[in-house]
């Protein structure tokens, strides 16, 4: 198979999950340098691990600002607090789905497989041909 992603490859896919994308970001800037080519299945959990963490940083900033909101009105005040109590080994719900979402891709992308996300994959698939 000669598509069969290297051990390395792997390794730097998983990494860079678990890194929010700084891993392979030094990684591209590091192949730029050598004047290497990124095949295409390390491109992909690059930029879509780069791609996640962007999105979870912007969502995670408009969460709190609805927070903000939310926190001033009486009754509708507790869905924060619900939100971010801890609950699962100190985690919050919120906290906990995005650390599973995390680990799923990690965990898939170290076994060699291209990880899908409804919407992010896609993008990313249709921008790293």
């Amino acid at each position: 198979m000669p598509n069969k992603p290297y051990a390395i490859e792997r390794l730097l896919s998983a990494a860079s999950y678990l890194s929010a994308g700084f891993v392979g970001f030094i990684w591209m800037i590091i192949a730029a340098l050598l004047k290497k080519q990124i095949r295409p299945f390390l491109m992909y959990h690059i930029m879509q691990s780069i791609f996640l963490s962007i999105a979870l940083f912007l969502i995670s900033q408009l969460a709190g600002l609805v927070y903000v909101i939310l926190y001033k009105i009486p009754i509708i005040n507790a869905i924060p607090y619900l939100l971010n109590m801890p609950l699962i080994g100190g985690l919050s719900v919120i906290q906990a789905f995005t650390t599973t979402i995390i680990l799923y891709l990690a965990i898939t992308s170290a076994m060699g497989l291209y990880s899908y996300l409804p919407w992010i994959s896609d993008i990313i698939k249709g921008n790293t041909r």
